[in-house]
């Protein structure tokens, strides 16, 4: 097992579970996010006979939220471009119902779930709040499946 190879994996748990329509609903709370940067470190112990480094960790679960958060985008983008129509129905109904929403500012939130601001505006609030929510799963994660350092014996 590579270095990064446990980030790559959180990642790919963080994203795929975050997009999976049914199962997203588990990450309102990060759900999904600390938990793949508890299975970072999980996995970082199992490669290496003595307790993972606090930094190994962060650095992991920082590594793990990015590539979670690039995987849930691409996989949103794949979903939502799958069923793109029904979706925007369904956003210009819930702005229909509201009368007290300005037209223009109707039109400008049209206007961001269409196309590739919906892309960069899901980059922008994803990148650095899985990046943080997975460092805080690794120092969880940390806590739970750190091996315990031997106690030193002095010889005297």
């Amino acid at each position: 097992m590579s270095k990064h190879q446990p980030a790559l994996l959180g990642g790919l748990f963080i994203g795929v579970l975050s997009a999976l329509p049914g199962v997203n609903i588990a990450n309102c709370c990060c759900l999904w996010v600390l938990a793949g940067g508890a299975l970072v470190v999980y996995l970082q112990q199992q490669r290496i006979p003595e307790p993972v480094e606090t930094a190994d960790a962060v650095i992991g679960g920082l590594l793990a939220g990015v590539l979670g958060a690039i995987i849930y985008t691409i996989l949103t983008v794949i979903i939502v471009s799958a069923g793109g129509a029904m979706w925007m129905d369904q956003i210009r109904g819930a702005l229909d119902a509201n009368p007290e929403i300005p037209a223009e500012t109707r039109d400008m939130l049209l206007r961001l779930f269409e196309g590739r601001n919906f892309i960069i505006i899901g980059l922008v609030i994803n990148l650095p709040l899985y990046a943080v929510f997975s460092m805080v799963g690794s120092l969880i994660g940390l806590a739970i499946f750190r091996k315990k350092t031997p106690p030193v014996v002095l010889q005297g």
